[in-house]
C-alpha cells in the first residue's frame, strides 16, 4: 500500500474540530471567534448546502474583524471587499457558486494579490481555488435537509498546513 501525501492543493490536514451550532445568532458568534484566530494572508473556504449558514457565519466574521459594510451573499456580485476599520485586514467575501472553471476564472478576481493583506473567505470553493495557498481554513456546514424549521448545524472546522498546526481551533467553541 503506498504512503499518503500531500500535494500544495491537498496539503495534509493538520487539525480538525466539530461543533455543533443551533440557531443562526450561534452561527454568527462562531464567526466572530473564528474572528479571533484568523490573519492577513489566510484563506477560508465555506462549504455547505444551500441556507446552511455560510453568509450568516461570514458575516459573524466581518464583525468580529471590524470591517466596513453589511456583509451579505456576494452571489450576484462574485466578490466584495470589506474594508477594516479598525487597522486590521480586509474581508474579501467571495460566492464561486456561479464559477465553473476553477483556478483560472478565480485569478480574474485577482484573489492572489488581496490574500497577502486580507482575510479571503470563499463560499463554494472546493475544486476551485485550494491553489490560492498551501495553508487554509476548511469549514465545512451540515444541516437537516428537507422540509423542516430545525436550525441545528454541524460545523467542521479543519486546518490545512503549517499555518494551521499551532492554531487552536478549540478557541472557536468558545
Amino acid at each position: 500500500m503506498e504512503a499518503p501525501h500531500s500535494s500544495p492543493a491537498h496539503p495534509a490536514a493538520e487539525s480538525s474540530l466539530q461543533l455543533p451550532v443551533d440557531s443562526p445568532e450561534q452561527m454568527q458568534e462562531l464567526g466572530r471567534r473564528l474572528a479571533k484566530l484568523v490573519r492577513p494572508g489566510d484563506l477560508v473556504m465555506l462549504s455547505g448546502e444551500l441556507g446552511a449558514g455560510k453568509t450568516t457565519l461570514t458575516r459573524g466574521l466581518g464583525e468580529g474583524l471590524g470591517v466596513r459594510g453589511a456583509v451579505t451573499s456576494p452571489t450576484f456580485v462574485i466578490a466584495r471587499v470589506h474594508p477594516s476599520l479598525t487597522g486590521g485586514p480586509a474581508l474579501v467575501h467571495v460566492d464561486a457558486y456561479r464559477l465553473g472553471g476553477g483556478l483560472d476564472e478565480m485569478e480574474d478576481l485577482d484573489l492572489d494579490v488581496s490574500l497577502p493583506e486580507s482575510v479571503v473567505v470563499v463560499e463554494w470553493g472546493e475544486g476551485k481555488v485550494e491553489d490560492l495557498s498551501d495553508d487554509r481554513l476548511q469549514v465545512r456546514i451540515h444541516r437537516v435537509v428537507g422540509s423542516t424549521d430545525d436550525d441545528r448545524r454541524e460545523v467542521t472546522l479543519t486546518g490545512y498546513g503549517e499555518r494551521w498546526t499551532s492554531v487552536d481551533l478549540g478557541a472557536a467553541a468558545g
